[in-house]
């Protein structure tokens, strides 16, 4: 007599999406009847005293356009290519390589791509973004079997990119004559937003693009990739402004060194990015891995749920920022509850639903973060210099994740668990970090970023 085993798959329940939904759109139709109660009354005339101010919503809505297209192209490689490496048959030891080869590129060349950004000019380096993505869709749709080293170190110097030079094209711009800086905290969280929105758009495209038949299905991708890339220099080459002001190398390095290597203060906030950047790079390592631990889940679904989490916690960000909070107080907070989420579970071994749970948190949070991050190097961070404190800020975290793929890939000396556990730590970290940064004494909200 034979036995039958069933398998029960886990997915969220449709309510899941459906609260994340209504949840970010009562959050963004209440916060106006908020603002009207609370907002001072003396920034009611802040529009006369900027009589060309219509150039920053339309700047804004340009902007967020190509960010989301850029958001977009980073997305479909991300979705497309653990697919395609299964496809031609990559074995895991390979696939550790590959990631080896792509943060190492993030460590030696991203790391310095923002100290070139600030001396070519921010919107020259979004339009590098584009064309290494262009590169890498050409060269998929030409060579019959892909070099995946060549396409992983493109796309790797394109995510490095991504980090930090549409935020900086995005402030100097701003921060120009005729555009209102009181929008910039609105484009902040907006990024987050329409970041996390692109990303799930980018698993549909990739899902209706291969369909059901692999063998046809297989370039489609590429495809939707070199075009959209192609869109995206098409719309920065057209609104392109070749008259930005930059500084010569000399002086850069002379404001470098006093006022990004010469104060703590900067130091702070670049280790708690690190620490930040370093425990969502191992996220997105473990996070199908911790699920799939001898059990079944649909991660197609999981993972736009993930990226909901994320949209609805952005949308938190323009209610603190009027409230009379602190933001060093606000991150030391969401900081504590990250590091006390991958604390449980690294140690705690949970049915899927609280992981997806405990993960949609740790989303939510980093929803929250990344505007209030980009809000304090708007304090502190001058802007001519802020690409290359972000690019240089990421280092040691790439180089941090390079260590323990190849101590869990290679040498096998550690466990998933362990890896989870450094993010904590980190986490906790980036956390004493804003603690020490807000008794500095440097006053709230006090903008010194033009040289």
């Amino acid at each position: 007599m034979g036995i039958v085993i069933e398998t029960f798959i886990w997915e969220p329940s449709s309510s899941v999406f459906i609260f994340i939904f209504f949840s970010s759109f009562l959050l963004l139709s209440l916060f106006p009847f908020y603002l009207s109660k609370h907002a001072p009354t003396t920034k009611s005339s802040s529009l006369s005293d900027h009589p060309f101010s219509s150039s920053s919503p339309r700047f804004q809505l340009y902007f967020l356009l190509l960010y989301s297209l850029a958001s977009v192209l980073d997305g479909l490689w991300l979705v497309y290519g653990e697919f395609e490496l299964v496809y031609y048959g990559i074995n895991k030891e390979d696939t550790v390589t590959f990631m080896l080869i792509g943060f190492g590129a993030a460590l030696f060349v991203g790391s310095l791509l923002g100290l070139v950004s600030d001396l070519i000019g921010r919107k020259k380096t979004c339009l590098v973004f584009f064309i290494l993505h262009l590169i890498v869709g050409i060269w998929k749709m030409v060579a019959p079997s892909p070099s995946f080293w060549v396409a992983n170190l493109c796309l790797s110097l394109a995510t490095s990119i991504f980090s930090f030079s549409f935020e900086t094209w995005a402030v100097v711009e701003h921060d120009k004559p005729g555009h209102r800086q009181d929008i910039l905290n609105e484009t902040f969280w907006l990024m987050t937003f329409f970041e996390s929105a692109s990303l799930i758009g980018s698993q549909v495209i990739g899902n209706w693009m291969v369909g059901g038949n692999l063998e046809k299905g297989i370039g489609s991708p590429s495809i939707a990739a070199t075009l959209l890339a192609i869109l995206g220099i098409a719309c920065m080459s057209r609104h392109y402004d070749g008259t930005t002001k930059i500084m010569t190398f000399k002086d850069y390095r002379m404001s470098f060194s006093v006022y990004i290597l010469g104060d703590r203060r900067i130091w702070l906030l670049a280790c708690a990015q690190a620490c930040l950047h370093f425990s969502i790079a191992v996220f997105w390592i473990l996070w199908a891995p911790t699920l799939a631990d001898g059990r079944e889940a649909f991660l197609g679904l999981i993972y736009p749920c993930l990226l909901g989490a994320r949209m609805l916690g952005s949308t938190v960000f323009p209610w603190l920022i009027n409230a009379s909070l602190r933001t060093e107080d606000c991150l030391t907070c969401a900081f504590v509850v990250q590091a006390l989420l991958l604390s449980i579970i690294a140690y705690d071994y949970e049915e899927i639903g609280v992981l997806v749970t405990q993960f949609s948190l740790y989303h939510a949070c980093i929803g929250l973060i990344l505007p209030l991050l980009a809000r304090l190097r708007t304090m502190y961070v001058p802007n001519e210099l802020r690409g290359g404190m972000i690019s240089l800020s990421l280092a040691p975290a790439n180089a941090a994740i390079l260590f323990i793929l190849m101590q869990r890939g290679y040498y096998r000396t550690i466990e998933n668990s362990t890896m989870i556990a450094f993010a904590a730590v980190g986490l906790f970290m980036a956390a004493g970090c804003m603690y020490v940064l807000k008794r500095c004494g440097k006053q709230p909200y006090q903008n010194w970023h033009k040289l």
